[in-house]
């Protein structure tokens, strides 16, 4: 099993980069997993204590389930990954059955924070975009996919995903083995991993 971590901040374009590799490569052959699935739970707090909690801190990600479960596909085994609902902040009782792939891509803002987990990979990349970017595609998200509402999205950016991007994301770019820059340009560098994975393959 070939493990690829594949981080960077928020609206960096991570997930447009999962999706051009999972176009170029057999469906069969690979799995995708996320970070945000492995928020931790939050079932003894008010949603409204749940709307405080700084999500883009590493103490809000459960990183003991998510290398064990890891672990436990490299083995061969199946696990039961956590379904998280940004709606209520905390998870829901329903749980995906994930296989063993010969490709497992686990990304994630903060994936490269933790040891264990970085030691799971065998291929790290790291997803760059301009801050100005990043905020116009959370905003965007936000407001679509999440209900969010702009001022909500622009003041948690200045008091929490700003500085923890500062400080627990963008050093973290020194731990990958190749940094796309995430604009139009992007192909070659993406064509680079697809390569690497299929050669290991």
């Amino acid at each position: 099993m070939l493990i690829i971590g594949i981080a960077g901040g928020t609206g960096s374009g991570k997930t447009t980069v999962v999706n051009q590799l999972l176009h170029e490569l057999p469906n069969e052959e690979v799995c995708v997993i996320s970070q945000d699935s492995y928020y931790k739970k939050t079932d003894g707090l008010s949603y409204k204590e749940r709307s405080q909690i700084n999500f883009d801190h590493p103490n809000a990600i459960d990183f003991d389930l998510l290398v064990a479960h890891l672990t436990e596909l490299k083995k061969g085994q199946v696990v039961e990954q956590p379904v998280y609902s940004f709606v209520t902040h905390n998870r829901v009782e329903d749980t995906l059955k994930t296989h063993p792939r010969k490709v497992l891509i686990v990304e994630g803002i903060l994936i490269f924070n933790n040891q264990s987990l970085r030691n799971l990979f065998d291929i790290k990349v790291f997803v760059h975009a301009d801050a100005d970017e990043r905020l116009i595609r959370r905003i965007r998200r936000d407001i679509e996919e999440r209900g969010r509402d702009v001022n909500e999205v622009l003041e948690r950016y200045q008091k929490t995903l700003k500085p923890m991007h500062q400080q627990f994301i963008e050093p973290t770019k020194n731990y990958a083995d190749i940094i796309i820059p995430n604009d139009r340009y992007n192909n070659v560098a993406v064509d680079i991993v697809r390569a690497v994975i299929c050669e290991k393959l």
